[in-house]
Formats: structure tokens, sequence, C-alpha cells
């Protein structure tokens, strides 16, 4: 039997409230594969919060310096994405983000954004915040960074749905 392996996207923000935006998004798919680009801020998106910022640890300076303009992250996303089903940890705050997105680029997406939650069943969101902890640990990442959130999330998920298979495939994984 094969095991489903879901894409997984994270987003990084500006702040947490109404008026923040998104400044990285991450996806790392069913093969390992990862896409993450840093988003040069629209004009008219001009919210910051230190706080965020603290979490995130990136700055405006950066975004400016590495950041992709918002028409060209909405269309390598929909290039990445056709078609495909993403799942998200922060559907609440990850979609409107996406909507931000692609309504300031003047483009509409081609995939679909869908909470994690969605797929799994009462075993794992009994054990999801106990396996999240024990991923993190594992994979020692240095950063809390969109693409490495995303894999976190697609381990977490691997492991609260297969829990006899601990070796998943993200073990020989690049980042």
């Amino acid at each position: 039997m094969s095991q489903y392996c879901p894409w997984i996207i994270d987003i990084e923000a500006s702040g947490f409230g109404p008026h923040s935006y998104p400044i990285e998004i991450g996806i790392i798919d069913d093969h390992g594969n990862v896409f993450c680009k840093l988003i040069t801020p629209a004009d008219d998106w001009v919210h910051w919060d230190k706080e965020a910022e603290l979490i995130h640890k990136i700055k405006p300076a950066l975004l400016k310096k590495y950041g992709w303009s918002i028409q060209e992250v909405a269309s390598e996303l929909n290039e990445f994405l056709r078609g495909k089903t993403v799942h998200s940890d922060g559907w609440v705050v990850d979609k409107p983000w996406i909507i931000k997105l692609f309504h300031s680029a003047n483009i509409t997406p081609d995939f679909f954004i869908s909470p994690i939650e969605s797929i799994l069943n009462e075993e794992q969101l009994n054990s999801w915040d106990k396996i999240k902890i024990q991923v993190i640990n594992d994979l020692k990442l240095q950063r809390h960074r969109a693409s490495s959130d995303a894999r976190v999330i697609q381990e977490t998920y691997l492991r609260t749905r297969y829990p006899d298979n601990f070796t998943s495939k993200s073990e020989n994984r690049k980042e």
C-alpha cells in the first residue's frame, strides 16, 4: 500500500492582523521538492509588526534585496501548484494572504488551499502536537521560515498517519 503524502504550504507574514500581508511562501510537494520565495511588498502593503519579525527574523531590508515581485510569485505559484490542493496548518490566515497576493498581482490562482485538519483522522488530531514537537527536535531546523515550517507540517502528517514508519521520505530531502 502506498503512502499518501500531502503538499504543504506555509506563509510568513508582516504581522498577525487583517492589515498584514505575505512576505515569504514555502511549499513542499509529495516528493520533497521545495518552493520558497521572499516577496517584495506591494506599494500599499505598509503594515509591519516587530513581534512577527521576532518570530520569522525577516527584516524589510531583506525583502527589498532578495524579494520577488508579487506578480512573479503569483505566476510561479500557479506554475508549481497548477490543479493541486495544498494544505495549511494555518488556513485561517494563509488563505487570506494568498487572496491578497493574487488580488494585488491581478492573477487568478490555479490551485486550492485546504486546512490540514481536513485530511486528519481523530488519532492524528489527538497526537499532532506531541508528534510535531518530536519532528521539530528530530529535524533540528535552525530557522522559523516558511519552507522549514512546511517540512515540519508534512513530516508531522506522515508520522501521525503512518506511526509504524517513522523513517519517512523526508530524511533524504534537501532544505
